[in-house]
């Protein structure tokens, strides 16, 4: 044998050495890339039986986005299946031609050319999968924007009903808490504004019940009020013709308690009118006073009567108002109570309307020991 010869061969031999280990190589590989893709096809095929069955079940519901997510996902699992065959192809030719010369390699990887006509004949329908997953993103979109709205919407109105900035009131030191209970909206609600340079009203209200159609009565009742109180000096005769106007229609089951209070710092008195609501306390010469109902429920009876009483007004009076959702809350079978929360005004009744209002809700947690379920409004004012 010539030298030329023997240099042929070993450059052969040298070439097949190198060239197993690698095409080894190859088909572990591609072995494991189709074990991964059998996997998520056999998902998306439990996925598609599940939505095919789904939407056989809806009958006459039928749901264009069902049939477009079932388009998607066949879509889907006919790729993972073509993704399959092509590394099994891989993996299956590599290994022939790593450990035999029988067949010419040409002709094996001429079957990778399997794979490539299944893509021509599947992928007819690629260009309106792909127009269906862009319409798919936009919906799903839009629901991400609907149900944030919907998150939102709860503070919204309680921006409304209970905002969290108040501004400042020259003669008076303000506090104030609020805190919604477990439904999506609040019913409880508080207002505190000027009607004249000389006279400033509070106001803390209640309507029974939990959710949307409550909180759009609160909404109703504390603008309606601010509108009768711009036309009647005497709360008692705004809170009437609010009943009035309120009381009645449809809305059978609902009930406000409300309680106003009008400071006039030019007659130096203080005027109150309550709706049922639970007693506001008046620290006033050294004595705590309860400030009781005047009058029945709001929208109870369109003709019910309230009266207002009117009490000298001196500085470092403080009037604190608050929802029954803190009197009521439990421990077992214990509330809260208003016994107590007076005692948090007699304990230090120089204390600050800010740290008051905050100390009475830590201490109603502390009490229950459980999350507290009602809504909870408290409003603390002090004549300065």
């Amino acid at each position: 044998m010539g030298l030329k010869a023997v240099r042929a061969v070993f450059r052969r031999y040298a070439c097949g050495v190198m060239e197993t280990p690698f095409l080894v190589a190859l088909a572990s590989i591609s072995s494991g890339a189709a074990y991964a893709w059998s996997r998520s096809a056999r998902l998306r095929l439990r996925l598609l039986a599940r939505l095919e069955a789904d939407l056989h079940d809806l009958k006459e519901l039928d749901s264009v986005a069902q049939r477009k997510a079932i388009a998607l996902t066949r879509g889907d699992y006919r790729r993972d299946l073509h993704a399959v065959l092509t590394y099994v192809l891989i993996s299956l030719v590599s290994f022939i031609v790593a450990f035999s010369n029988s067949l010419s390699a040409v002709a094996l990887f001429s079957l990778l050319a399997i794979p490539a006509m299944f893509s021509l004949l599947y992928n007819r329908n690629a260009v309106r999968e792909a127009r269906l997953s862009g319409e798919r993103f936009e919906m799903e979109k839009r629901a991400e924007e609907a149900l944030n709205q919907e998150a939102l919407a709860p503070r919204a109105w309680a921006s409304r009903l209970a905002p969290d900035e108040l501004p400042n009131f020259s003669g008076f030191e303000v506090g104030r808490i609020y805190q919604a209970g477990t439904g999506l909206m609040a019913g409880d609600f508080f207002d505190l504004y000027k009607v004249s340079d000389s006279r400033l009203v509070a106001v803390v209200g209640d309507v029974a019940g939990h959710g949307i159609e409550s909180s759009i009565t609160a909404f109703q009742a504390k603008y309606l009020l601010r509108v009768f109180l711009e036309q009647f000096r005497d709360p008692a005769q705004a809170l009437e013709e609010l009943n009035a106007q309120m009381a009645g229609g449809e809305r059978l089951e609902e009930f406000i308690s409300l309680v106003v209070v009008v400071f006039d710092t030019e007659a130096g008195t203080l005027r109150f009118a309550s709706a049922g609501h639970p007693a506001a306390f008046l620290w006033h010469q050294r004595e705590i006073r309860p400030l009781k109902a005047t009058g029945p429920l709001l929208m109870l009876n369109p003709k019910a009567t309230y009266i207002s009483r009117e009490i000298p007004l001196e500085e470092g009076d403080m009037i604190l108002m608050y929802t029954d959702g803190l009197a009521e809350v439990r421990n077992g079978e214990d509330l809260f109570g208003e016994d107590r929360i007076a005692q948090h005004i007699i304990r230090d009744p120089g204390i600050s309307p800010d740290v008051l209002t905050k100390t009475l809700l830590e201490s109603a947690r502390d009490f229950s020991r459980e999350a507290i379920e009602d809504d909870v409004a408290i409003l603390a004012i002090r004549r300065e």
